[in-house]
This record gives C-alpha cells, structure tokens and sequence, in this order.
C-alpha cells in the first residue's frame, strides 16, 4: 500500500462523504492503483472530471498512485478555458448527443423538445446505455454514480436535480447547450426529425379547433405526430426561453 492527499473541487465534493469535503486527505492506495481507480473508489464517477493535477502536473486517468502524490481532482471549469492542460480524455464529442437511462424520461423528451438526439427507453439496461454510448459517441446521463463508472463510458454526466424542468436548466448550464439548441426540429416521443406539413393536409388530420387557429405544422415521419403552435408549444417556449437568452 501507498499513501496520497486527495483534494476534490466545487460539486465533486457532493459524492463524498462530509468528512473529507472542502479539504485535503490521506488516503491509503494500493501500489497499482491508477488515477481513475482511485477518484471512484473514492466515490466520484470519472465522467464527472475534467482535470487532474498530480504534484500539479496535469496526468490522464492511467497514471499510477506513487507513495507521497497529492492529487486534485476538478469539475468542469465554467469560466476558464484550460484545454491545453487537458489529459483525461483522448478527445471531445464534437456532436452532443445523449443517451438516458430509465429514472430520466422527462429529461429525455424536453432534451429532444430543445433539438438534442435523445436516446431513452424505460427497458434501457445499465449495459445497454453504456454499450450505446460507447458505439455511437453519446453522453450518458444518470442519477446512478456506478454507471459513469464504467469503462467504456467517456462521457456522462451525473444529474444532481430531482424535476425534469430543473434537469434541463442544469444541463444547459454545465454543458453550454443553448449555442446549439434547435428547439422543436426533434420529435419528442420517438426522436426523429420533424418537417413542414402542407397546411391542407393537416388540416385534414388535425382537431377542428386547431385547424381554424393555425397555419404552421410540423409532422414526425416516424410516428406521424403533427405539431402545432398551441398551448402546449407556448408552456415549452415559456420554459426554453431563459435558458436560450444566454445565446443570444
């Protein structure tokens, strides 16, 4: 066994116990414990991380623990930009694209509601999300720490709030999602992209009411859902709209 001070930063110090939060502590590692391991044996997923120093020197998730180290361990850096001390990950998701697992369908439909491909199922296995992620470059978003942990998951995020509403505020704040935000151009049950439908033929498919009040509908051509800019689509508006002022 080894001996190395850990000092985790800012929100990761919510995965630890509340002894060891805000300050420095000796931890006993065994002598081939990498970074990675170490940090979520500790209690933080990886995919939490954005940077580790080691004896301040920027390493990657490999690095072995050595007798004496002082490890930081930080979040993501909201107004700073410090690629060129990035080591951790071989290389960012230059499309976001997200896969979430069966506690989140609330957060998945608004996602895809702002224009985010959105995998979700409610029968999605722990294997299956990070095998999706994995093949197809997805962020996996959860409220269970053990799948972040896995391996073959580079990318995640750990969703701290408990309403869908507060979910998408907190995505788009850690993420900066409102730079590519494309609001109603997903559909919000199966995740296909939506098209102009000619205005006679909606109307013809349409309830009477909302064939009388509108001109503008848009079709999935998956599950055939019309959209129209009713009460429902102001109450997503009225939701969006704060979170896409920054854009602007």
């Amino acid at each position: 066994m080894v001996s190395a001070t850990f000092r985790f930063y800012a929100e990761l110090n919510d995965f630890l116990p509340a002894e060891r939060r805000g300050q420095a502590f000796a931890c006993e590692c065994a002598r081939a414990a990498t970074v990675k391991h170490m940090i979520e044996a500790l209690g933080v997923p990886h995919t939490e991380v954005e940077l580790v120093l080691v004896n301040d020197q920027s390493v990657d998730f490999g690095r072995l623990i050595e007798a004496g180290d002082r490890v930081a361990v930080y979040p993501r850096f909201e107004a700073l930009d410090i690629t060129p001390l990035l080591k951790v990950r071989t290389q960012p998701l230059r499309v976001l694209r997200f896969v979430a697992d069966a506690h989140l369908g609330g957060l998945a439909r608004l996602l895809r509601m702002s224009g985010f491909d959105t995998l979700y199922d409610n029968d999605f296995e722990d294997g299956q999300i990070a095998a999706l992620a994995a093949a197809q470059q997805r962020i996996v978003l959860t409220r269970d720490r053990e799948l972040l942990k896995r391996r073959i998951v580079s990318h995640g995020c750990y969703v701290h709030a408990l309403k869908p509403a507060l979910q998408l505020r907190e995505l788009f704040e850690r993420l900066d999602l409102a730079r590519s935000a494309r609001p109603f151009s997903l559909c919000v049950h199966c995740n296909l992209p939506l098209h102009e439908l000619d205005v006679e033929q909606a109307r013809a498919r349409v309830p009477p009411r909302a064939a009388w009040l509108y001109s503008r509908f848009l079709v999935c051509d998956g599950c055939q859902r019309i959209y129209w800019e009713g009460s429902h689509w102001r109450n997503m508006c009225a939701l969006l709209g704060p979170l896409l002022a920054g854009s602007r």
